[in-house]
């Protein structure tokens, strides 16, 4: 089994393709009311949909990138706000936290071999 995409509602689908992009995303489909993207990496995708109603995403969406000190400063300079600067975390992920144009909370991290080898592994 494998995951294929997280879908994530927005409220302005121009403005959420265009932040999608800006952080370096390929877009993949683009429809008024729905939108695809490709990760530079790998093979995996997410998708936005766009929702006419008020909403409030509890999810978190993460995206790895071994460079993410670099990476993270690169958005800076082409105006992308962060609510935190990458910052390692207790649970040994660097993690940097930023909120797309309809708030859903975004963490740009990288954590190594941590990511499915921590410390405390269950065997």
């Amino acid at each position: 089994m494998n995951l294929n995409q997280v879908t994530l509602p927005v409220t302005d689908m121009p403005k959420a393709v265009s932040f999608y992009q800006l952080l370096g995303f390929t877009l993949i489909v683009d429809t008024p009311h729905y939108a695809r993207f490709e990760c530079p990496k790998g093979t995996s995708s997410f998708s936005l949909s766009l929702e006419d109603e008020k909403f409030n995403n509890g999810a978190v969406i993460y995206f790895e990138h071994p460079e993410l000190e670099l990476w993270v400063a690169e958005l800076v300079d082409k105006g992308v706000e962060f609510k935190q600067l990458p910052t390692m975390e207790k649970y040994l992920w660097k993690e940097a936290i930023l909120l797309d144009p309809s708030n859903n909370k975004i963490k740009l991290y990288w954590a190594g071999e941590n990511r499915l080898n921590p410390p405390w592994r269950v065997t």
